[in-house]
């Protein structure tokens, strides 16, 4: 979806992607291997992400520590990134798995639910992270329950697999949001 809606013109920032640039930055390796433990960290000083990901997934505090040094840093890369953004952006892009968790919709004009069916969110994890089915029932169990953020959002796609019908339907729901949309102020349109 975050494709489609770069190719309409949006300045998209995509957090996970974000997040891998703080994760390289050496103060954050610093405070989170103080925090969580030299586990976490890879020959050199980097982070381990799937050593992190484990501890963050099962302990709820150290989680909440981690998401204390990073986030700041997150948002302040995205607001530079879309300050930088041209003028000609119809609208600013969260692409966030967390934007309800971390209070990120109360910046949005519009919420954008892709609801995809089980099956092919395994199958996607799968190929992309190496994940297995009780690795993605960890991590979903950890989030907002997706009928929730179904529920939250202010409009939803159906995700079927089919590229084509997705990228038709997703031009469909971005057009119905600039509608709604037309009296908000460029800069408030994420």
């Amino acid at each position: 979806m975050a494709r489609v809606l770069a190719e309409l013109g949006c300045e998209v920032c995509i957090s996970d992607d974000v997040a891998r640039k703080v994760l390289e930055m050496p103060e954050v390796c610093a405070a989170i291997i103080a925090r969580a433990g030299s586990s976490v960290a890879l020959s050199g000083g980097a982070i381990d992400r799937s050593a992190l990901a484990r501890a963050m997934f099962s302990d709820r505090t150290l989680r909440a520590d981690i998401e204390a040094i990073m986030h700041p840093r997150i948002e302040a890369l995205r607001r530079a990134q879309f300050a930088a953004a041209p003028a000609s952006s119809p609208a600013f892009v969260i692409d966030a798995p967390l934007l309800f968790e971390v209070g990120l919709d109360r910046e949005c004009a519009a919420v954008i639910f892709v609801d995809t069916p089980r099956e092919l969110r395994l199958s996607r994890v799968g190929e992309s992270r190496g994940w297995d089915d009780a690795e993605l029932a960890r991590r979903e169990a950890s989030q907002l329950a997706l009928e929730e953020k179904r529920r939250r959002s202010s409009d939803v796609v159906e995700n079927h697999g089919d590229r084509a019908r997705l990228n038709a339907e997703v031009a469909r729901v971005f057009e119905a949001i600039l509608s709604r949309c037309a009296d908000v102020p460029r800069a408030q349109r994420t």
